[in-house]
Parts: structure tokens; C-alpha cells; sequence
């Protein structure tokens, strides 16, 4: 099923309930005070605070485990290198806010193409959805990572999703089907992943887990 389809479903069951203009009042009230609340998260965030606004509340990201940030650092240098030598668009690490409809993500990492980077500002600070993501688990974000992100990562249509679990060294990578994740493969320990977004773009995971 469809991201439109799904939500074409949600529309057909809500019209079927007689309290229906109760509920979208409601809906509309709630959505409301969020965006006051999501205005005054922007108010509170800086450049050394990482946090995440998510369905309503501001989540403050714990400072990472070592392994953590050397999977995210080994991982964005060849993933930098590569996408600078073919011109190919931009590369963001750790900071980068995404903003999506209804939430604002700080992913591990992320790639946008050249089409859309080429628009960014010197001074840009909130950066429309990515053509690719990588995050990394830990024990505070997996939940979030593998259920909330990653079905509003495919509703707003972006391409390819990792996820790295570096105590199990596996990668998940998922493409994005009419705006649904699908599972390409999961790799452990070693093998060789090729990235559908970032054009050529392959490596042995094995570099990551050492």
C-alpha cells in the first residue's frame, strides 16, 4: 500500500465516524499549538545543542559513544570524498537540520544532489528532506530511527535509508517504493553495499567495524 493510499484510508474511516468535524477541529487545534511549540524550539536551539523536534515534543540528543562516531566519521569522509570528486551534490554530518512537514531531524548523515543543493544559502539552517540518510543506532534513538523516522523519511519521498547497528555491525539499507521503505539488503560484518542515490557510490562495511 501507498503512502496515498494509506492516508486515503485514514480520510475514509474518519468521514465514517458521525463526530467527524469534532475530530478534525481537534486535529486542527492540536496542530496548532505544536507549530507555537515547534517556533519556540527553533528559539531555544544553537549550533552546540544536538536536538530533534519530533510529533510535538523537542527530544535533546546524550553526547555519542565512541563507536558511534567513528562508524559516522569513517563512513561521511568516504562518502564526502566521493561525492566532491564527482561533483555530485552536497554531503551533511551530525548537524544538518532537516525540516519536513510536521518535524525537524538532525540525522547522522545525509546526501542531497546537486539539483537540490545548488539552491542552498551560505546561511541556510533548515534544509528540505535529503535524497539519502544514515543513522546510527543507539540505545536512546532506535526506537525512534527504526519507527518514526523512517516512516516519515519515506513520506516526504526520500530515496535510500540506512541504518547502522554498530554493536551488531549490520547495515540496513531500504529504497524507497511510492514512498514506502523497502528492505534491499542487510548486510553483517563485511559485503559490499552499492548506494542507488548517490550514483557509483560503493563500499566493503567492513571499513566501518574495525
Amino acid at each position: 500500500m501507498s503512502t496515498q493510499e494509506g492516508h486515503q484510508n485514514i480520510v475514509e474511516e474518519l468521514l465514517a465516524k458521525p463526530d467527524a468535524a469534532l475530530v478534525v477541529e481537534e486535529v486542527r487545534t492540536r496542530l496548532a499549538e505544536e507549530k507555537q511549540k515547534r517556533d519556540e524550539y527553533y528559539g531555544l536551539i544553537h549550533e552546540n545543542i544536538k536536538a530533534e523536534f519530533i510529533n510535538g515534543e523537542i527530544i535533546y540528543q546524550s553526547p555519542v559513544k565512541r563507536k558511534h562516531w567513528k562508524i559516522s566519521a569513517r563512513l561521511s569522509a568516504r562518502l564526502i570524498q566521493y561525492v566532491d570528486d564527482h561533483d555530485l551534490g552536497e554531503v551533511g554530518v551530525e548537524k544538518v537540520m532537516v525540516s519536513l512537514s510536521r518535524n525537524d531531524y538532525e540525522p547522522d548523515i545525509c546526501f542531497f544532489t546537486k539539483a537540490k543543493s545548488q539552491h542552498f544559502s551560505r546561511d541556510q539552517m533548515h534544509f528540505p528532506a535529503p535524497d539519502f540518510i544514515v543513522e546510527i543506532l543507539s540505545e536512546s534513538t532506535e526506537n525512534v530511527d527504526r519507527k518514526v523516522k523512517y516512516n516519515d523519511y519515506a513520506a516526504h519521498g526520500i530515496e535510500e535509508y540506512w541504518i547502522i547497528d554498530p554493536d551488531m555491525e549490520t547495515i540496513e539499507q531500504y529504497f524507497s517504493e511510492n514512498r514506502i521503505f523497502r528492505l534491499n539488503v542487510k548486510l553483517a560484518g563485511s559485503g559490499i553495499i552499492k548506494s542507488r542515490s548517490i550514483k557509483g557510490f560503493e563500499m566493503d562495511i567492513a571499513a566501518l567495524f574495525v
